[in-house]
């Protein structure tokens, strides 16, 4: 086999491959046995039909052609791998018509991934934040826990802030029903919004009994579709709060005293503000390291594709489009570097680090993790989820070579930090202990795979879930 690469943009190449004709003679055997196989011919058994029978009745062209499609993907991988190619997505194909006895010709044009020169990146100096927690955080966490414990009665008035009402809702689009808009005994705070835009003012004043309606954009799977929305209240509720005393604290936690319960959720303010901050450093180290990159040149096709999937159902209007397309530009643009980092530094995947993305993943996705990880082998994801593992992995050593300080000028610990946002002790063997992930990160979703089979060609990131979170597009 002899193969030509012709590089027609930075991001898109096209393969031309010449296979002489014997090379595809274990094809074309493959060819008539499973013809062979399937045919019904007057005095012949199946799987028992000669070559020459299968001539005269299905015709040799029809051979040959079950032998390309058998053959290319394998030719195609390999001609991938000798042209050390990192393709994304799926080739277009265009095939030459094969004649018995002459060598196969065929191109395959291709997205592929950039070439980068990676730049300097040990001693990324990065500022953050500085970690603080004020009384207030403590009197939010406070009146959270406060909120839990509170009853819920009954009254006969106009709904107002903070109350709980018991509604009905009906979307209509055009005065038909929209698809899962329609619910009914919805329990609902008022002022906490989260559910659907122009629902507090909505119900803000009315009663038990009383129906309005209101106009709103719907987000979700019918994104950027203007409905209206019926809403009955059946039932306005108010909120008694317990009082804040030593009572309330030997109720609700295993102190005795309020001050006592007090000085705990200052310290659960602080491990997750450590948190918050690591996260904030990782991802100004990821920008960093972007940054200095340069111009990273991303395939449009593939950019478009994905657009064009995301919003296959009509959903979202021109900002959510261009909004949800640059993200995808970022991610793919970071997906690249990290990728040429992993390459470059020889990062490899352990049993124990796979397992331990799966089980983070199935408790993110509520599942079983036994499940989830049948589901990645069965799906032929797992490629996918080790090169999304390999890219937090590469992260996580820029990192952790980075120079990171707060606002003040104090270092910032991020080897010290653990999962719960405590810190371990100067000195303490954190070896084995639950270190917090400050190297996750989500990337884009798509297949840059050769042939997943044929050619092992790794898969890129899943998601991370996958796909997209609907609520950036």
């Amino acid at each position: 086999m002899k193969s030509v690469v012709e590089t027609l943009n930075p991001t898109r190449v096209r393969l031309a491959v010449e296979v002489p004709f014997t090379e595809l003679e274990p094809n074309i055997k493959s060819a008539y046995k499973r013809i062979g196989g399937q045919v019904s011919i007057p005095g012949f058994r199946k799987g028992k039909v000669p070559p020459l029978a299968i001539d005269q009745f299905v015709g040799r062209p029809v051979v040959l052609e079950e032998a390309i499609n058998d053959a290319i993907p394998k030719l195609y991988g390999d001609a991938i791998r000798e042209n050390e190619l990192q393709p994304i997505g799926q080739p277009e194909l265009d095939v030459s018509e094969l004649n018995d006895g002459e060598e196969l010709k065929f191109t395959a044009e291709v997205a592929v991934k950039p070439k980068i020169e990676l730049p300097e990146w040990e001693g990324l100096e990065i500022q953050v934040d500085d970690l603080e927690v004020t009384d207030e955080d403590v009197d939010e966490r406070l009146g959270s826990l406060r909120e839990r414990f509170g009853t819920l009665v009954g009254v006969e008035r106009a709904a107002a802030d903070g109350d709980f009402v018991q509604i009905d809702l009906n979307a209509t689009a055009d005065g038909e029903p929209v698809e899962g808009g329609q619910a009914t005994g919805v329990s609902y705070q008022i002022g906490k919004g989260g559910m659907i835009d122009g629902l507090d003012e909505a119900v803000t004043g009315l009663s038990a009994g009383d129906t309005t309606t209101f106009r709103t954009t719907l987000v979700g799977t019918h994104e950027g579709e203007e409905v209206d929305v019926e809403v009955t209240v059946t039932a306005v509720k108010e909120q008694q709060l317990p009082e804040l005393d030593d009572d309330f604290a030997q109720l609700a936690s295993e102190f005795d005293t309020l001050d006592e319960l007090k000085e705990d959720l200052r310290e659960q303010a602080l491990r997750a503000a450590r948190i918050e901050q690591a996260t904030e450093a990782r991802n100004k180290v990821l920008e960093a390291l972007i940054e200095k990159s340069g111009e990273i040149p991303v395939p449009d096709e593939i950019v478009q594709a994905q657009v064009e999937q995301h919003f296959s159902d009509g959903h979202g209007d021109d900002d959510h489009r261009s909004e949800f397309e640059e993200q995808f530009r970022q991610n793919l643009v970071q997906q690249f570097v990290l990728d040429e980092l992993v390459k470059s530094e020889e990062v490899e995947v352990s049993q124990e680090e796979l397992t331990s993305y799966v089980v983070q993943q199935a408790m993110q996705r509520r599942m079983d993790p036994n499940q989830l990880a049948q589901r990645l082998v069965e799906s032929g994801e797992l490629p996918s989820a080790m090169a999304d593992v390999r890219r937090g992995k590469a992260l996580a050593l820029v990192v952790e070579k980075a120079s990171i300080t707060d606002a003040s000028g104090q270092a910032v610990e991020l080897d010290r930090l653990l999962e719960d946002g405590s810190l371990a002790e100067e000195g303490e063997d954190v070896e084995g202990a639950p270190a917090a992930d400050v190297s996750s990160v989500e990337f884009a979703e798509l297949d840059e795979s050769a042939d997943a089979d044929e050619a092992g060609e790794e898969t890129a990131a899943a998601d991370g879930d996958e796909e997209q979170d609907e609520s950036k597009s």
